[in-house]
C-alpha cells in the first residue's frame, strides 16, 4: 500500500501520536484532516502539514458525523480512519469507585466513536472495495492496567471491535489494524513533545506512528509498537492465574513507592 494521494481522518490528532502519525502521512503524501478536541492543536499540526483541521468532541455522534461530512466534502472520499482519540483519569479508589459518567465517556470514546465513523465510511469503502480502518488502542487492551479500570476494560472493547470488522469486511477488501502499544511519551503519561531522554522502554509517537504506517504497509491486524507486548500478551493468555498474581505484586510494588498517596498513578502503569 502506498500512501500518496490518500486521504485520511487521525482523530486526537493535535498531540501525541495523533500529531505524529498526521505528519508522518503527510509527509509520505496523503491529504489529511487533523480532528481534536482543542482547535487551537488541530489548527497548529493541520497548519504545519497543510490538512485540514476539525475540532469536537469525539464521544458525541454528530460531532462524529461532522468529522466524516467534512473529510468527504473536502477529500470526495475517505481511504484511511485512524481513531486515536483517548484519554485516561484513573480511578480514586479501585475500579468500582469512578462515577458512571466516567465509564460511558470511556465507552463513548475509546469504543463507539470508532464503530460510528466506521459506519458512515464503510458504505464508501465497500462499494470501492478498498479502505484501511485503524484503531490506536494500548497493551492495556490485550493485558491490563492497573488503576484504571474504565480505561483497560474499553480499550479490550477495541481490540474486539476490531478483530469483529476484520473478520466481517475483509472479503470486502477493507483492511482491519489495531495498534496496542505499551508506554508512549504522550501528554497522556505527563510527557511533553520536546522531552527526548527517555527511560527504557517509554518510546516516542514518532515511533508509533512509524510501526503503525508500517504494520498497514505489511497488512497487519495487531501492530505492536512494542514488541515485549506480545510476551505478555501470550503470558496473560497460557497462565492467567499466576499473570493475576504477577499483577498484584506489580500493584503492590507501585503503591509503596507512591506511599500509597495517588491511586490514581497506577493508570500509568501495566
Amino acid at each position: 500500500m502506498q500512501f500518496n494521494n490518500q486521504t485520511a481522518i487521525v482523530t486526537g490528532a493535535g498531540q501525541g501520536i495523533g500529531a505524529a502519525v498526521a505528519r508522518l502521512l503527510s509527509a509520505k503524501g496523503a491529504r489529511v484532516l487533523v480532528s481534536d478536541l482543542s482547535a487551537d492543536r488541530a489548527d497548529c499540526v493541520a497548519r504545519e502539514i497543510g490538512g485540514i483541521a476539525h475540532q469536537g468532541d469525539l464521544s458525541d455522534p454528530s460531532v462524529v458525523e461532522d468529522v466524516v461530512s467534512a473529510a468527504e466534502r473536502a477529500f470526495d472520499h475517505v481511504d484511511i480512519l485512524i481513531s486515536n482519540a483517548g484519554f485516561a483519569l484513573g480511578e480514586p479508589d479501585g475500579p468500582a469507585s469512578q462515577k458512571d459518567a466516567h465509564w460511558q465517556k470511556s465507552w463513548d470514546l475509546h469504543v463507539m466513536a470508532h464503530l460510528r465513523a466506521s459506519r458512515l465510511l464503510l458504505p464508501s469503502m465497500i462499494a470501492r472495495r478498498s479502505g484501511t480502518l485503524v484503531n490506536i488502542a494500548s497493551a492495556a487492551g490485550l493485558v491490563s492496567q492497573i488503576g484504571d479500570a474504565a480505561y483497560s476494560a474499553t480499550k479490550h472493547a477495541a481490540v474486539s471491535l476490531a478483530q469483529s470488522l476484520a473478520i466481517e469486511h475483509g472479503a470486502d477488501g477493507i483492511q482491519v489494524s489495531v495498534v496496542c502499544p505499551l508506554y508512549v511519551a504522550t501528554p497522556l503519561l505527563g510527557y511533553s513533545e520536546a522531552e527526548k531522554d527517555l527511560p527504557t522502554g517509554v518510546i516516542t509517537p514518532e515511533s508509533v506512528a512509524e510501526a503503525t504506517l508500517e504494520g498497514i504497509v505489511q497488512g497487519q491486524f495487531l501492530i505492536l509498537p512494542h514488541p515485549e507486548a506480545q510476551t505478555y500478551f501470550a503470558q496473560r493468555a497460557s497462565d492467567t492465574d499466576r499473570w493475576i498474581t504477577g499483577m498484584q505484586r506489580l500493584r503492590d510494588r507501585v503503591m509503596a513507592q507512591a506511599d500509597g498517596t495517588d491511586p490514581a498513578a497506577l493508570h500509568k502503569f501495566i
